[in-house]
């Protein structure tokens, strides 16, 4: 049984939530000036880990013919035989109940907006079958993460600094499209929608890092939008940096980097623009 919890918790990369958990948090944060309640804290962070494991799970459900006859992705646990279809859809099912149970603990608007928020996660893994903005409609998925703390906490629309989820959209729709680079082939040889696959690695590349400046745009935006002091702007140059480097090691004749510091950079830059939030309302003097 651990076992086969291990291979369900790999399949759908539990451990890369820490992607969009720290923007469910900001939301929270911002919304409160500060830590949420104890419970409240805790209702995000399972509604966050029922919808990404929800999404993640009916990802790799939908794509399991293309995984197994893509050489990278054939060892996935379905195509590779570790965890039955079945097991599959009941990871996917109590992931999503978990979802709504925390959204029903939370608040009446948190709730309502709960069934858009999951749709758009789980429509993200049919859109690469139609078209290649295909990571435009996951950072729009994602975007609803930092929108959710905030619901959660304030139980209201009002006042949320909409410059944040604009940040993380393209923030997202910048790495998918340099990680679609690895099955760009693949994607265009099997009639499959990406950046890579119709424009080609250099031009997905270009537009990768377009997304990303506008991401830091929006990022700062946040901050004013947001009233946060001087500790999160240095936080959001040290995102800078890291999203600097991560242009540098991650190139459209070098993917090797993809798969190792690729997603720790990333996990580096939603955790310091989470804790910089945190800093900057910990020291807010007004």
């Amino acid at each position: 049984m651990l076992r086969k919890i291990a291979v369900l918790l790999e399949m759908v990369k539990f451990k890369l939530t820490v992607f969009a958990m720290p923007f469910a948090l900001m939301g929270a944060f911002l919304a409160g000036r500060g830590a949420p309640e104890g419970m409240v804290f805790l209702w995000v962070v399972l509604a966050m880990v029922g919808a990404r494991t929800c999404a993640m799970g009916f990802n790799r459900i939908v794509d399991r013919h293309f995984d197994r006859a893509n050489p990278r992705t054939a060892g996935r646990a379905i195509p590779a035989g570790e965890v039955r279809l079945i097991e599959a859809w009941l990871l996917v099912i109590l992931a999503a109940v978990l979802f709504f149970f925390a959204c029903y603990n939370l608040n009446e608007l948190t709730l309502k907006l709960a069934p858009l928020a999951l749709g758009l996660t789980l429509i993200y893994s049919l859109t690469k079958r139609f078209t290649s903005l295909c990571h435009l409609v996951l950072g729009l998925a994602l975007a609803f993460s930092p929108l959710g703390g905030w619901v959660a906490v304030a139980g209201s629309l009002a006042g949320f600094p909409w410059a944040l989820s604009a940040g993380v959209l393209f923030w997202v729709a910048g790495f998918d499209a340099i990680y679609a680079c690895l099955d760009a082939d693949f994607d265009r040889d099997s009639g499959l929608h990406s950046l890579p696959s119709r424009l080609g690695r250099e031009n997905a590349f270009r537009l990768a890092v377009a997304f990303h400046v506008l991401a830091f745009i929006f990022f700062t935006l946040t901050g004013s939008q947001g009233h946060l002091n001087f500790w999160y702007y240095i936080g959001l140059m040290l995102t800078a940096a890291v999203l600097f480097y991560q242009h540098l090691v991650v190139n459209p004749r070098d993917l090797s980097q993809i798969q190792g510091s690729f997603f720790l950079l990333n996990g580096v830059i939603s955790l310091t623009l989470f804790a910089a939030t945190w800093l900057a309302l910990l020291t807010d003097k007004g």
